[in-house]
């Protein structure tokens, strides 16, 4: 069984060295781990299919399996990526404000790594470069907990940090990775507040509620999405089939897809028709309510149309599956994405600036897109680098979280000689 505080220990000592380290420093760092992604490409794969074969001789669904494969092309991503960390400005050192006080003192606030981070995910190999390069990028350590179906990959992974670690001169315990997969071991690794500053779950909703509820540590949740786009009355209606099919079918199985589309009553009949024909090339699987389901029902638009069921809209689909549901208009629409959203990502397709403006000033999840697919919810696509989560929820950080997420700050006061009178 691991040792978790051995661990934990490591991982503090270890992250005092990288706080003190140079931009170059940290930049070279990530080149070598790009370097050595690169060389031993055919062991991260080898170590891949077995996990890939693993997971389907238990079952695994087809969304869960496309997010365990790594492929050539998605691990020369991975070396990508790394690099593009490199290129990245480093927050950390930067000062967010300064002032001088009237009696004299210099005051600022200057950014600085967290410290160390546990983070707990699922199926995601890319997840263990994407923590790996923006920890370091940032001076913080890391212990990963991945899941179990895909063990070898993350440990084939972190094995390469590692050796990169070592080339560069640096202790390898600056990254960890949990090699048992045994669960009983989660509620051991969010007590472990003496050496982990901050926990990021990335998974289902029973991880995000166990670490909430188990965790001595703060706890930032996120990759869990719920969303929704609504259709207004003004939405053109050509613009929105192109958009709602990116959302659903460019990669159904990650957190900012689309699970749930909302239409307007009075462009639902000519609508929805247009969109099941669209989305039935892509074998999406529709799931409508009530009056959707009877305006699609024996329709010849070739989709599979099912009613929905009771806790359907409460579901992440991470698959080719979508919800409809007609509403009357923008307060029903808004009513049903507070009731249903994650606050993950939500849109509106309209031409209607007033009904645009109050959906963005009335839905409060991490984005808010108008006229524009869920799918831009990511840390690449807003300019961040890769992300280690996309935050739903308000403190400390929220949306991809980037470089300067993984960053906190303190108080620099310079005196002369000032004491409080």
């Amino acid at each position: 069984m691991a040792n978790l505080i051995e661990m934990g220990k490591n991982a503090k000592a270890a992250s005092r060295v990288l706080a003190t380290m140079k931009t170059e420093q940290k930049n070279a760092v990530l080149h070598l781990i790009a370097d050595e992604i690169e060389a031993q490409a055919d062991f991260v794969l080898a170590q891949n299919e077995k996990d890939i074969a693993d997971g389907k001789a238990a079952g695994l669904s087809p969304a869960i399996l496309d997010r365990l494969l790594l492929t050539k092309k998605r691990v020369g991503a991975l070396a990508d990526d790394t690099r593009g960390v490199a290129e990245l400005s480093d927050p950390v050192g930067s000062v967010i404000e300064a002032r001088v006080l009237p009696n004299g003192l210099r005051l600022s606030k200057r950014r600085i790594p967290i410290g160390v981070l546990g983070v707990i995910y699922e199926a995601r190999p890319n997840v263990t470069i994407d923590i790996a390069a923006l920890s370091l990028k940032t001076g913080n350590a890391a212990i990963l907990r991945g899941g179990k179906e895909t063990l070898r990959s993350n440990l084939a992974l972190v094995k390469i940090i590692q050796t990169a670690l070592e080339k560069a001169g640096l202790p390898p315990s600056i990254v960890q990775i949990i090699d048992d997969p045994d669960r009983a071991l989660v509620p051991q690794f969010l007590k472990l507040d003496q050496y982990i500053d901050m926990i990021i779950p990335r998974g289902g909703a029973g991880l995000h509620r166990l670490c909430i509820e188990e965790s001595t540590i703060p706890v930032i949740t996120g990759g869990m999405g719920i969303c929704h786009i609504f259709v207004d009355a003004s939405a053109n209606l050509a613009e929105t089939l192109d958009i709602i099919e990116n959302a659903k079918v460019q990669r159904p199985s990650v957190c900012n897809s689309l699970d749930t589309v909302l239409v307007h009553r009075a462009v639902a009949e000519e609508f929805l028709p247009q969109m099941a024909a669209r989305l039935a090339k892509s074998k999406v699987v529709l799931r409508a309510a009530p009056e959707a389901f009877s305006i699609l029902n024996n329709g010849d638009h070739l989709a599979e149309v099912h009613p929905a069921g009771e806790d359907d809209f409460d579901t992440e689909w991470l698959s080719l599956i979508l919800g409809l549901k007609i509403v009357d208009g923008l307060d029903d629409a808004i009513a049903h994405i507070h009731q249903h959203s994650t606050e993950h990502s939500d849109g509106i397709l309209t031409n209607d600036l007033e009904n645009a403006n109050r959906f963005v000033d009335e839905v409060n999840s991490s984005a808010v897109f108008v006229n524009a697919s869920t799918r831009f919810n990511d840390g690449g696509q807003f300019g961040l680098g890769a992300e280690v989560a996309v935050s739903t929820q308000k403190l400390h950080a929220r949306g991809p979280m980037g470089l300067e997420e993984l960053t906190t700050y303190k108080w620099i006061v310079l005196g002369d000689g000032h004491v409080r009178g």
